[in-house]
């Protein structure tokens, strides 16, 4: 029960500095520059406390849930010694935990918005999905062979120069939206726990050399997926545009 208290404590904290400062902002700009109505603040200072009690319970459940499942999970698999279970399991949880993430979803459904429809969300959400399905297998590959990070990260974002030359323009903000959104609070826990938990069940591994870094791999996935996306639609409208 102690440990639970300490944990509700903990993620409360972490809560309080992350929404108390914006508050104390939105504050600051009401009283000398936006001089909203009572309605406007009434309704924005309700909807912060909604979001507030929201993330607490959010980050409650990821904290005690998700983050040991993830290492027992990651601990199973590393100690089974079957590497092609773990890359298939590595790619099958990527997409997964992808699709579960809430800023992903906001983003894809943003995206079909703004642009009236021509860019379909879901098309976006898978898009991102797969992208960090395969790079969490490639993280998987790195964990048993012990590739060092910077041999899939260099020409990974090698890769990437390249694609903002010959994407679409809009894909390449999106693209860059999207590595931000795709390292969110469900898959930073749980895909992190997950490489963790592997690395310290393979005998001989660094739990610091080798489960880190699975981050920045998936920071890098949607880059190149959703770029490759725009190389694809890029092509496809210069076809249609070509004089029959």
């Amino acid at each position: 029960m102690g440990g639970w208290l300490a944990e509700i404590a903990a993620v409360a904290h972490s809560v309080v500095l992350a929404v108390l400062p914006l508050a104390v902002l939105f504050v600051l700009f009401q009283v000398f520059l936006l001089k909203l109505p009572r309605t406007q603040v009434r309704n924005v200072l309700i909807g912060t406390l909604i979001a507030t009690v929201g993330l607490f319970l959010f980050l409650l459940g990821v904290a005690i849930g998700f983050l040991p499942f993830g290492r027992a999970a990651g601990a199973a698999l590393g100690a089974a010694g079957n590497g092609g279970l773990f890359v298939l399991a590595g790619f099958a949880l990527g997409f997964l935990t992808t699709l579960s993430e809430p800023a992903v979803r906001i983003l894809a459904q943003q995206v079909e918005s703004a642009s009236n429809g021509s860019i379909r969300g879901n098309l976006v959400l898978y898009t991102i999905c797969i992208g960090v399905a395969v790079w969490v297998a490639l993280g998987a590959l790195r964990i048993i062979y012990e590739i060092p990070l910077l041999y899939l990260l260099v020409p990974g974002y090698g890769c990437v120069i390249v694609l903002l030359w010959l994407a679409e323009g809009a894909f390449v903000g999106i693209a860059a939206d999207a590595s931000g959104v795709a390292t969110g609070p469900l898959v930073n826990s749980f895909l992190l726990a997950l490489a963790l938990g592997a690395s310290s069940a393979m005998d001989g591994q660094n739990p610091v050399l080798h489960g880190f870094g699975l981050v920045a791999l998936i920071a890098l996935a949607p880059l190149m997926s959703v770029m490759l996306l725009g190389v694809y639609v890029r092509r496809k409208t210069s076809r249609k545009e070509l004089p029959k």
